[in-house]
């Protein structure tokens, strides 16, 4: 039987993610997101006949790989969804901040969640399951918790779809194996630093943890925008993990997206440093207590971390004016967001004055870099095509040619609706 990919969103941009796999019976969607443009609307994938769609499966849960995933359950629809445990519980909270967020611009309401949960199966990491027809087997990738590379067997190949994938030991999240590629024919992998290599965690851990001491012992307080998925988690495992001497606060949605992750713990790298940082250090708990923490000497960790909204914008107005402060960002910065133009022209936007508090950018990614993206590569002994997704498109083709120069495979940068044969 003959098997396509199709490129429904992820092509040549970062987010939208969404990769039909099919034959002539029928077809699974891996992941179904959504980005936005630069007046903050949502960008959805291309859809494919609700008739040829089985179901899908999906890698984690962050929004641009769970976003659109209601639409398939609207009306009479009623299509399963395949992912871990975690993954379920944490895009449901992401789905239902989402309809609260952006409701006007999206085709779905609250129902459609709700159907999408109600049809979502779960399945553990290493056990092969038959779906639709096809033979599925979900493992680690490393990126946040619950997050799964997902292996599809068929009788002439072993295809392999990355979603976002991490090879960094950090202290929320084991990395991805890369023994789990050795026998992929087809990989469908992100690129989304094609071009570019991380430090190293540990040095990075330690400079962030001594500049945020450094600005405390100097009389200030360190503001960092974090999400709230993933991220903050990490920052409030790692001050934990060092007993750190000073307050540490946490606001937004951070506090319930921590509580899933702590009932779902096998999914963690260190659950205790996640649970004793959920017992000892203090959530912010509305606008009163709000009023008061900034004015301690002590950090904050707050969403939302491009600085779009949430409470970090709050506590950003209200230390941006003074040098004794600073403004600690711990994520990429999406284009036209605040927190990039903090990094282009040291304004939260161009009516706002120039940031006087101390400014730093550390590289907490959970995506691998170049280097490690080519040894994932390379550990595919039974690589025949690599399909890059989920990248730019100058990274895609930066990446692609590297791995045509290093290694000779067939290397593919697809747009969104080209259909490869496999």
């Amino acid at each position: 039987m003959d098997y396509y990919l199709k490129i429904l969103g992820g092509g040549r941009e970062v987010g939208r993610s969404a990769i039909e796999i099919g034959n002539s019976n029928g077809s699974l969607v891996m992941d179904y997101g959504v980005n936005f443009d630069a007046n903050d609307n949502p960008n959805f994938p291309l859809q494919e006949l609700p008739g040829k769609v089985k179901g899908f499966l999906v890698s984690h849960g962050h929004l641009d790989h769970v976003g659109a995933l209601p639409i398939y359950e609207i009306s009479t629809l009623k299509k399963p969804i395949y992912g871990t445990p975690m993954t379920k519980a944490l895009a449901h909270l992401i789905l239902r901040d989402f309809v609260k967020l952006s409701g006007p611009k999206i085709p779905f309401e609250w129902v459609e969640i709700d159907k999408a949960i109600k049809n979502f199966n779960t399945i553990e990491f290493g056990k092969e399951e038959e779906i639709e027809g096809f033979k599925v087997r979900m493992t680690n990738a490393g990126h946040i918790p619950g997050s799964a590379q997902i292996h599809i067997m068929t009788e002439k190949m072993k295809v392999t779809y990355t979603g976002d994938i991490n090879t960094a030991d950090t202290k929320l999240m084991d990395p991805a194996n890369p023994d789990d590629l050795r026998d992929t024919d087809v990989l469908i992998m992100e690129a989304t630093y094609g071009r570019f290599n991380h430090p190293g965690r540990k040095s990075v851990e330690k400079e962030f943890l001594d500049k945020v001491k450094e600005v405390i012992e100097g009389g200030g307080t360190v503001l960092v925008p974090a999400f709230s998925l993933n991220r903050s988690q990490e920052l409030l495992s790692l001050f934990a993990s060092v007993d750190f001497p000073y307050p540490v606060y946490y606001d937004g949605m951070s506090r319930e997206i921590t509580e899933v992750m702590l009932q779902h713990k096998d999914y963690l790298h260190k659950p205790e440093l996640l649970k004793k940082a959920y017992d000892s250090f203090h959530y912010v708990n509305g606008f009163n207590e709000r009023k008061k923490v900034w004015k301690d000497k002590g950090v904050i960790v707050a969403s939302a971390g491009m600085l779009k909204g949430g409470p970090a914008v709050y506590y950003y107005k209200k230390l941006a004016e003074d040098s004794k402060n600073a403004v600690f960002l711990v994520s990429y910065q999406a284009p036209s967001t605040p927190g990039r133009k903090l990094l282009e022209i040291g304004k939260f936007d161009e009516f706002s004055p120039m940031l006087k508090a101390r400014f730093e950018l550390f590289d907490f990614s959970s995506h691998s870099g170049k280097a490690d993206l080519m040894k994932l590569v390379r550990s595919a002994k039974n690589l025949q095509k690599l399909i890059i997704v989920h990248s730019a498109a100058d990274s895609a083709e930066h990446f692609a040619a590297v791995v045509k120069e290093e290694i000779g495979v067939d290397v593919i940068a697809p747009e969104n609706g080209q259909e490869i044969k496999l």
